[in-house]
C-alpha cells in the first residue's frame, strides 16, 4: 500500500519551494525521510503539480509503482487543468483515483485561503498564511503535519 503526503494549493502558493524545503527534492527523486518518534522511510517526491506537469492520475500511479517506495509526496492544484480538464482533474478527483487504486491519503496540507474541501476523513490540515511567513515557517509546519522531522 502506498501512503501518500499531499501538498494541495493554487498556482504560486509555494507548493514546489516547499516540497524542496521539505525533501532536498528538486524535482523527482527518492529521499529517506526521518520520522517522528524514530524510524525512517523512503519517499518517491515529485516536486511539481500532477496537473501543471500534465501528468494524469493513472500516470502518476504507474511512477510510483516504478519507484517501488511505499511512501509519495507530490502537489495538486484544486482545480482541474483549464485546457485539459477532463484529463487533468481537481485535486478530489486525483485523490479519489489514488484511493481506488489502494493508496491511503495520510495527510494533507491546503496552502492558502482556498476554500477547499475534501472528502477525507481526516489527516486534512489549513495553512492559510503560506504566502506571509518565511519558507522555512511554513515548512516547518507541514512537516509537524505530516509527522517528519
Amino acid at each position: 500500500m502506498v501512503e501518500a503526503h499531499v501538498l494541495v494549493g493554487n498556482p504560486h502558493t509555494r507548493k514546489a519551494t516547499l516540497l524542496r524545503c521539505l525533501t532536498g527534492c528538486f524535482n523527482r527523486n527518492v529521499r529517506d525521510i526521518a520520522l517522528h518518534g524514530g524510524g525512517q522511510v523512503k519517499l518517491y517526491v515529485r516536486v511539481a503539480a500532477l496537473q501543471d506537469s500534465r501528468t494524469d492520475p493513472a500516470e502518476f500511479i504507474n511512477e510510483v509503482a516504478r519507484s517501488r517506495c511505499q511512501q509519495v509526496a507530490f502537489s495538486l492544484w484544486p482545480e482541474a487543468h483549464p485546457h485539459d480538464s477532463e484529463r487533468l482533474p481537481d485535486a478530489q478527483a486525483y485523490l479519489a483515483a489514488f484511493r481506488s487504486a489502494g493508496w491511503k491519503i495520510s495527510k494533507v496540507a491546503v496552502l492558502g485561503a482556498h476554500p477547499l474541501r475534501l472528502d477525507l476523513k481526516s489527516g486534512v490540515a489549513q495553512f492559510p498564511n503560506v504566502l506571509h511567513q518565511p519558507v522555512n515557517s511554513s515548512a516547518q509546519l507541514i512537516r509537524q503535519h505530516f509527522g517528519w522531522q
